[in-house]
Protein backbone atom coordinates (compact mmCIF):
# COMPACT_ATOMS: atom_id res chain seq x y z
CA UNK A 1 0.00 0.00 0.00
CA UNK A 2 2.95 2.26 0.68
CA UNK A 3 4.49 1.96 -2.90
CA UNK A 4 1.09 2.45 -4.78
CA UNK A 5 0.85 5.93 -2.47
CA UNK A 6 4.58 6.68 -3.18
CA UNK A 7 3.29 6.05 -7.37
CA UNK A 8 0.54 8.33 -6.90
CA UNK A 9 2.74 10.98 -5.51
CA UNK A 10 5.47 10.53 -8.07
CA UNK A 11 3.28 10.62 -10.91
CA UNK A 12 1.52 13.56 -9.40
CA UNK A 13 4.86 15.56 -9.12
CA UNK A 14 5.46 14.57 -12.94
CA UNK A 15 2.22 15.43 -13.95
CA UNK A 16 2.62 19.25 -12.13
CA UNK A 17 6.28 19.25 -13.29
CA UNK A 18 4.97 18.32 -16.78
CA UNK A 19 1.98 21.25 -16.44
CA UNK A 20 4.22 24.12 -15.14
CA UNK A 21 8.12 24.06 -16.86
CA UNK A 22 7.36 22.55 -20.14
CA UNK A 23 5.50 25.03 -22.84
CA UNK A 24 2.52 23.74 -24.43
CA UNK A 25 -0.92 24.27 -26.05
CA UNK A 26 -3.79 24.31 -22.91
CA UNK A 27 -5.18 22.07 -24.89
CA UNK A 28 -3.31 19.73 -25.14
CA UNK A 29 -2.61 20.02 -21.63
CA UNK A 30 -6.23 18.93 -20.67
CA UNK A 31 -5.80 16.24 -23.07
CA UNK A 32 -2.75 15.08 -21.55
CA UNK A 33 -4.16 15.38 -17.66
CA UNK A 34 -7.43 13.34 -18.49
CA UNK A 35 -5.25 10.97 -20.82
CA UNK A 36 -3.12 10.36 -17.84
CA UNK A 37 -6.07 10.36 -14.68
CA UNK A 38 -7.52 7.44 -16.77
CA UNK A 39 -4.86 5.73 -16.77
CA UNK A 40 -4.19 5.83 -13.53
CA UNK A 41 -7.50 5.30 -12.09
CA UNK A 42 -7.51 2.13 -14.56
CA UNK A 43 -4.42 0.77 -12.81
CA UNK A 44 -5.21 0.96 -9.33
CA UNK A 45 -8.51 -0.14 -10.03
CA UNK A 46 -6.97 -3.10 -11.56
CA UNK A 47 -5.12 -3.71 -8.40
CA UNK A 48 -8.04 -4.25 -6.71
CA UNK A 49 -10.56 -5.36 -9.32
CA UNK A 50 -10.19 -8.45 -11.33
CA UNK A 51 -11.03 -7.46 -14.64
CA UNK A 52 -10.53 -10.85 -16.18
CA UNK A 53 -13.81 -11.97 -14.66
CA UNK A 54 -15.25 -9.25 -16.38
CA UNK A 55 -13.85 -10.79 -20.30
CA UNK A 56 -11.77 -7.32 -20.26
CA UNK A 57 -8.18 -7.54 -22.28
CA UNK A 58 -6.47 -5.02 -19.62
CA UNK A 59 -3.72 -6.82 -18.15
CA UNK A 60 -3.02 -7.04 -14.11
CA UNK A 61 0.04 -5.02 -12.80
CA UNK A 62 0.56 -5.26 -9.44
CA UNK A 63 3.26 -4.11 -6.69
CA UNK A 64 4.70 -6.29 -5.40
CA UNK A 65 3.10 -6.37 -1.76
CA UNK A 66 5.84 -9.26 -0.35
Amino acid sequence: MIGLIITLIVIGVIMWLVNTYIPMDANIKKILNVVVIILVVLWVLSIFVDFGSLGGPLPRYHLNSR
